[in-house]
């Protein structure tokens, strides 16, 4: 069996034992050159635990996944954040809706809706274990309890803690049946600040009570559920501990651990992150803490280094090694039971396409201008991230040239449709838009006969813009979000998505 071939025996060495608590970032868009390649072949034959990888093309990311795990003594964790499916990262695999637009479209009470939303995660595991994934680092379980969150926003399903858990646990439970590992994040959660961990070290202030309520709820229904791992976010929870979460004996071991009986893996967020900069020996402090693997160290090299020195100068022990890897071989003896299913990619499309649809919610609405005809008089306004509205499909769907906020001249015309491009991404810093543009979007309302206002992107935008007759959530930029909203305005499919959060 699969099982007996993993043993203490294989790590011959202190280094080897150090090298599996690694996940090692791997570029997907690198693997063609041969410098690359021997640098991640060398990581694999000193024993790392795996690789958290990004970009590519989704055949030649499993080829070369397939050459590392037939080359690796220990089966490698192969992590991936696909919280949007496989897509997300890799070219000709299915990009799904973001988790909020799937909440938005999910109704719980109703079985067909149930069945869509398993059929969705299902796709996700599939493709996933297809191209040789088998710790995806999904699902987001932090619920978005402040409007101007940076980085959690739309990848959240909800700033309900209970629905959270719901979708969540139903993700859980799908990832795990499928034989993979889950990775529930970012506990003891991110939702509650306007802070990017990328970027600084974001504070949660609130009581140990409070954190129960709201935060902690999604990560003990996640144990629940049966989740193989969690990620521990950068955070500062000073009502748990003075040292952020991630180097938090408290949080990790007595809380984590114990209060709340995990037994399963426990993973850093990545360790590239700038929270940590004012902070000293960061993987030794994370070990010492309770963390099994740490994910993404600048180099994986080095982190050893720093490990080693550690454990010669007793600042951990050996023990503690040992209790890591065992977690981590038990977890890896689980790989053997993936099968790769047969994945119909085309079909997965076409779920994508239909949850989108579904997503689309009409938040405020006025009589007699939904829907609009092909020769309405309208104009459009694009606003936010011009490097995404720049190529928008909405330019095709309109009489009118679209204007952007910095145009001097506005025709005038009976609608005024405003789109809303904005996108939560790392190290960005903001999910939503300036001052400046809020206050040009509110005197061209005030100005327009009548008004639409369409988010692509985080739904909280709207709040801003209570004056307009019709507000649309989206949730996201893509194309096929655009696409979707198309079709509702010209009355082709109903509006059928229900926010999952408060915005006013």
């Amino acid at each position: 069996m699969f099982a007996n071939l993993i043993s203490f025996s294989m790590l011959d060495s202190i280094e080897k034992k150090l090298y599996q608590l690694i996940i090692n970032r791997l570029d997907g868009d690198k693997i063609q050159s041969k410098d690359y390649q021997e640098k991640i072949i060398r990581l694999t034959e000193k024993g790392i635990g795996g690789f958290i990888i990004f970009g590519g093309e989704k055949d030649e990311i499993k080829e070369f996944i397939a050459g590392l795990q037939a080359a690796s003594e220990i089966p490698l964790f192969i992590a991936s954040d696909i919280e949007r499916g496989a897509g997300q990262q890799f070219r000709n695999a299915t990009y799904f809706p973001f988790q909020m637009a799937v909440a938005a479209a999910i109704e719980k009470n109703r079985p067909e809706d149930i069945l869509l939303l398993d059929i969705i995660i299902q796709a996700i595991a599939d493709e996933a274990a297809d191209i040789g994934i088998n710790m995806p680092l999904i699902p987001v379980m932090d619920a978005n309890q402040n409007p101007d969150n940076p980085i959690i926003c739309t990848r959240a399903f909800s700033d309900n803690p209970k629905t959270v858990a719901w979708f969540g646990s139903h993700y859980i439970k799908f990832l795990e049946d499928s034989g993979l590992i889950s990775c529930p994040k970012h506990f003891p959660g991110h939702g509650d600040t306007a802070v990017d961990s990328h970027i600084s070290l974001p504070v949660i202030a609130k009581s140990k009570d409070d954190l129960m309520k709201t935060d902690l709820l999604p990560f003990i229904k996640s144990i629940e559920a049966g989740a193989g791992s969690i990620m521990i976010g950068h955070l500062k929870v000073p009502a748990l501990d003075s040292k952020p979460a991630s180097l938090s004996k408290k949080i990790i071991t007595d809380l984590l651990k114990k209060e709340l009986g995990f037994n399963g893996l426990i993973i850093t967020d990545a360790l590239n992150m700038s929270a940590l900069k004012d902070f000293g020996n960061v993987p030794v402090e994370c070990i010492k803490a309770g963390v099994d693997i740490l994910l993404h160290p600048v180099d994986a090299d080095m982190t050893v280094k720093e490990l080693l020195s550690a454990i010669e100068s007793k600042e951990i022990s050996e023990n503690q090694i040992d209790s890591a890897l065992e977690r981590i071989i038990k977890a890896k003896e689980r790989f053997s039971k993936i099968k790769k299913p047969d994945v119909n990619y085309k079909a997965h499309a076409f779920i994508s396409e239909q949850i989108s649809d579904m997503s689309i919610t009409l938040v405020k609405s006025s009589p007699g201008i939904l829907p609009i005809s092909k020769d309405k008089d309208a104009n459009i306004v694009f606003a936010g991230d011009d490097d995404i509205y720049k190529s928008s499909i909405l330019k095709n769907h309109f009489n009118s040239e679209p204007q952007t906020l910095n145009s001097t001249k506005w025709p005038v015309a009976e609608l005024l449709i405003i789109a809303i491009f904005t996108s939560v991404a790392a190290w960005k810093g903001s999910s939503g838009i300036s001052d400046e543009e809020k206050r040009k979007i509110i005197e061209l309302i005030k100005q327009a006969k009548s008004s639409i206002v369409i988010s692509f992107g985080s739904p909280y935008v709207l709040r801003h813009f209570k004056e307009a007759d019709i507000l649309i959530a989206a949730y996201e930029p893509s194309e096929q979000a655009q696409m979707a909203v198309i079709k509702c305005l010209k009355g082709e499919i109903d509006f059928q998505g229900k926010l999952p959060v408060k915005i006013y």
